[in-house]
């Protein structure tokens, strides 16, 4: 039954079928998180730093009303030139997939389709999270449901800043989410390195955190694993830069009622204008670094399954 939804790419079927590494990406970051042509660059460099690093790419899309595990070069341009394709949850899965559209995936659903075919890895930017003001308006991502019950390890830079990370940590903990800081005790926060939240367990070496992995998944510990990989040093934002722009983007945000699911690209849209772009750089640099670590985790993975 499943056969009749997914589609998966050739090269990565194979990678499955004979236990090679195979890192999930998403795509709502080149439909909505990056203009084009950046969108596009960014995501066949992704790819390659995965290939660069002993593993198979997985980007994954809905495209025509079918789950794509695996995206072509092709496929990856038509997302980036599109401006109606959806960008889609765990709830809008069904609606797309019935009415035969196009979706970008989020953290989420990617999650998601990555477990149904199999793939235990999923390199991204940031994971969403609570909402600053969530206590009023409940608006806490998806994405930390997903993470409480799929078993999908999620390669990120932290939590996005915009979020409350104090809160989205609490969440996670409640969940019996882990949240791994890789060679930091701190939880990074996206563009900066601090966040001044510490993370619940530090590891230094992609071995020891695919080991830990490995044992929570055969012990039945059902659910994900955020493995947060600080952005490297060298492209990090300026704490008190990138925190101003922040604040300013959610007055604005708040003044103009913007909620829900539009509220984080019009957030990130709105940091990278306050900053002259440099946020942006940033993003892109700190989406390889987690591609590079994904590759490492996922070959790790498959040695030990």
């Amino acid at each position: 039954m499943l056969e009749k939804y997914l589609e998966v790419k050739q090269e990565v079927a194979d990678a499955l079928k004979t236990g090679k590494a195979v890192v999930a990406l998403e795509s709502t970051i080149i439909s909505h998180g990056m203009p084009y042509p950046q969108n596009v660059e960014t995501a066949l460099k992704v790819e390659q730093i995965i290939r660069d690093h002993g593993a198979i790419p997985a980007t994954i899309a809905i495209l025509g009303g079918k789950l794509k595990v695996g995206l072509t070069t092709e496929e990856i341009e038509i997302l980036g030139k599109n401006n109606n394709v959806v960008k889609t949850s765990r709830r809008d899965i069904p609606f797309i997939v019935a009415r035969r559209g196009d979706g970008a995936t989020t953290v989420a659903s990617t999650m998601i389709i990555a477990a149904l075919a199999g793939i235990k890895v999923f390199a991204t930017g940031g994971i969403g999270g609570v909402h600053r003001g969530a206590q009023e308006t409940f608006d806490i991502s998806a994405d930390l449901q997903e993470l409480a019950h799929t078993n999908v390890a999620v390669v990120c830079a932290g939590a996005k800043s915009i979020l409350d990370l104090g809160l989205t940590l609490e969440y996670l903990e409640t969940q019996g989410v882990p949240v791994v800081g890789f060679g930091t005790e701190e939880l990074p926060a996206f563009y900066t390195r601090k966040s001044g939240f510490p993370v619940d367990y530090r590891v230094d070496d992609a071995q020891d955190l695919a080991t830990a992995i490995h044992a929570k998944w055969e012990l039945g510990l059902n659910g994900g694993v955020v493995v947060a990989n600080p952005i490297p040093a060298q492209y990090e934002m300026d704490y008190d830069t990138i925190t101003n722009a922040i604040e300013n983007a959610l007055i604005e945000a708040d003044e103009k009622g913007i909620k829900g699911k539009e509220s984080t690209p019009f957030l990130l849209g709105k940091v990278k204008e306050i900053t002259a772009g440099k946020s942006l750089e940033s993003n892109i640099q700190l989406v390889y670094n987690n591609a590079k670590l994904g590759a490492q985790l996922a070959v790790q993975l498959a040695k030990l399954n």
